[in-house]
């Protein structure tokens, strides 16, 4: 996969229907670890996550006749909305599967985009598959979370933007959960900033693409309740991220609930911004290692902003 081309390629094919987000500079986080923290702010992405991106650049680059018979995929919620709201600007239909545990939050912003929504299994794995052989059977098209070239692409196109609003990144901290989204920003990044370091961030609870890394081999683990529902769940067998990832990721950090809800509550403190678990997770494990950064330029990417009201009280009641 020409990851490079793919990025290029969707910039171009979505940049009239996306948002360049805003990449802020953090004094509150910088002050903490004594680099220079700047956040790309997913969270204000169309739909509340970067997930728009993705979704747009696969169909959009779908034949008008494929449009036209609908769409299908599987969520645990932001790429349902991101399809849903793709899906709506070119007019076409869109079925979403989500399981049985998806955020209320999430599924509300779904609906109100226009999808129909379907539930079915415990994990997003099992939703994947079960959507996958929906759309075989009934001729549809199918829009996969991460495992598509063009959904990489579309991630990618954050990199885009980070190389015209910074003029120096020494590190970068992704949320990491299918690969797609630190796929295509480490892949476009590194043909620009070859020495970028870049980090891949999971919760403990579900952390299925670092171990599969380590093993060598994508594996079937089950992944724990988590804040970070965003990046929770199993990465399918065939995977295109699982070597984007293992060739692209310098390295991995794992936080724990207590991390994620600290770092939450201390982001909407300081920033005065909604985001959700795994975005979090992000920030809270730069801060692990902000030592590692003193002097230099650090960009977390803050992914997504749909938390739900009810996760939102509980943590900051916490």
């Amino acid at each position: 996969m020409d990851i490079v081309r793919e990025v290029g390629d969707a910039d171009k094919r979505i940049r009239p229907h996306i948002r360049e987000t805003i990449l802020e500079h953090s004094t509150a986080f910088s002050a903490l670890g004594g680099g220079e923290v700047f956040f790309k702010l997913e969270n204000l992405q169309h739909t509340g996550s970067f997930k728009a991106r993705g979704a747009l650049n696969k169909i959009l680059s779908l034949p008008e006749s494929e449009c036209a018979r609908g769409v299908v995929t599987a969520s645990t919620g932001n790429h349902g909305a991101a399809v849903a709201f793709a899906s709506r600007t070119v007019g076409a239909r869109s079925i979403v599967f989500v399981p049985e545990n998806a955020s209320p939050t999430k599924l509300s912003i779904i609906k109100r985009l226009g999808a129909d929504v379907h539930t079915y299994g415990t994990d997003c794995g099992e939703s994947e598959i079960h959507a996958r052989g929906y759309a075989k059977e009934h001729g549809l098209i199918y829009v996969p979370p991460y495992n598509d070239p063009k959904v990489v692409g579309g991630q990618g196109t954050i990199a885009v933007e980070l190389t015209r609003q910074l003029e120096r990144i020494d590190a970068i901290f992704v949320s990491l959960g299918g690969g797609g989204l630190i796929s295509g920003i480490a892949g476009y990044l590194r043909s620009v900033l070859p020495d970028v370091e870049v980090f891949g961030c999971s919760p403990e609870n579900s952390q299925v693409m670092i171990q599969s890394v380590r093993a060598g081999r994508i594996l079937d683990l089950p992944s724990l309740p988590t804040l970070s529902d965003g990046t929770a769940g199993g990465v399918e067998a065939d995977a295109i991220t699982f070597e984007l990832v293992r060739d692209l990721v310098d390295d991995f950090a794992t936080v724990t609930e207590e991390q994620v809800k600290d770092t939450l509550r201390a982001f909407i403190d300081t920033h005065h911004l909604l985001i959700e678990g795994s975005a979090a997770v992000a920030i809270a494990a730069y801060l692990q290692r902000k030592e590692m950064f003193i002097g230099k330029n650090v960009v977390i990417v803050v992914c997504g902003a749909n938390i739900s009201l009810d996760m939102l009280k509980q943590v900051l009641a916490s």
